[in-house]
């Protein structure tokens, strides 16, 4: 170790003894406070006690971050590779080469469907009449996600597409859950993303022929004008052939965007990111995806919605 990081150490043991002293004497002075004390010196004193913890919890982070930097040899660096396919040379099966991302979603397949098999054997026989506890739990994420789709949708359409919507949003979530391992994503991978957009266009096309049949749905994508027809089709066809494509880049561009920034974030503090990208990933791995699911799954019910909507007679 450096003679600088010896100091660096040192004036962070100094700045804590120096802290943590004066945080038990400002937490005497307002033990000492009686019923009719002065507010404003009270809150003052809670603030300086407030900055004294501060300043032990910093120096701890910042004496962290040089033994980090020096058992690691790891320091600042702002140097980042991502591709927008995931690796395809990861595992090779009867000559198949299968991508790390496409292994992930093995896995995380593998764990809900273990998951589900628990709850249907071990948790679904129990089930009573008037729910409680995680019997609760459950059947209002079912009813919530199930009321959402047939709001979107109507009712017949609704029932159907729940279950794919449900399963879809937990994919998402324990999809972007992996970064917190610090594994790579299955939805920062372009090949996943164009799957998921394609399944939705699969279905819009699906149910919009089975409300409206083929002539109806040809009728609603030409529009009520019948001269314009034969140029509004081709247009409305080529715009549904963009509907996979626009899922699929808006999902992939926000979730490999939250992992550019938790790798710029841990390269730009190197041995100091102690912590901080876990808080972080709070959000870009947990919060944000949610966000991204509801939205992935808003826009693809509303896509659907809108092929089963015929002409106004």
């Amino acid at each position: 170790m450096s003679t600088a990081d010896l100091t660096k150490i040192g004036i962070s043991v100094v700045v804590f003894i120096i802290c943590l002293v004066l945080n038990i004497h400002f937490k005497g002075v307002l033990k000492n406070f009686g019923d009719d004390y002065d507010k404003k010196k009270f809150k003052k004193k809670k603030r300086l006690k407030t900055l004294c913890f501060s300043g032990m919890i910093i120096s701890i982070w910042f004496a962290l971050g040089v033994f980090i930097t020096w058992f690691s040899g790891k320091h600042s660096a702002m140097h980042i590779e991502f591709s927008m396919f995931g690796d395809r040379s990861s595992v090779e099966i009867f000559g198949l080469k299968l991508g790390e991302t496409t292994i992930y979603t093995m896995i995380i397949v593998l764990i809900v469907t273990v998951l589900c098999l628990l709850f249907r054997f071990l948790v679904f026989p129990k089930f009573k009449d008037k729910p409680e506890g995680f019997q609760n739990v459950m059947e209002l994420c079912v009813e919530t996600v199930e009321s959402f789709c047939i709001n979107a949708t109507g009712k017949k359409a609704g029932k159907s597409l729940a279950p794919y919507m449900f399963a879809l949003a937990i994919y998402l979530i324990f999809s972007a859950s992996l970064e917190l391992f610090g594994l790579r994503a299955p939805t920062s991978d372009l090949v996943v993303t164009f799957s998921m957009g394609l399944i939705t266009f699969v279905l819009l096309n699906f149910f919009g022929f089975r409300k409206l049949g083929f002539g109806g749905r040809l009728k609603a994508m030409g529009g009520p004008m019948v001269a314009m027809r034969p140029i509004m089709i081709p247009m409305k066809i080529v715009s549904d052939i963009a509907i996979p494509i626009s899922l699929a880049c808006r999902l992939f561009g926000n979730m490999l965007g939250g992992m550019i920034v938790m790798e710029l974030l841990k390269g730009a503090l190197g041995g100091y990111a102690a912590g901080i990208p876990g808080i972080a990933g709070l959000y870009f791995n947990l919060f944000h995806p949610l966000i991204q699911a509801y939205i992935f799954i808003t826009l693809s019910l509303t896509f659907i919605d809108e092929a089963m909507e015929g002409l106004e007679e």
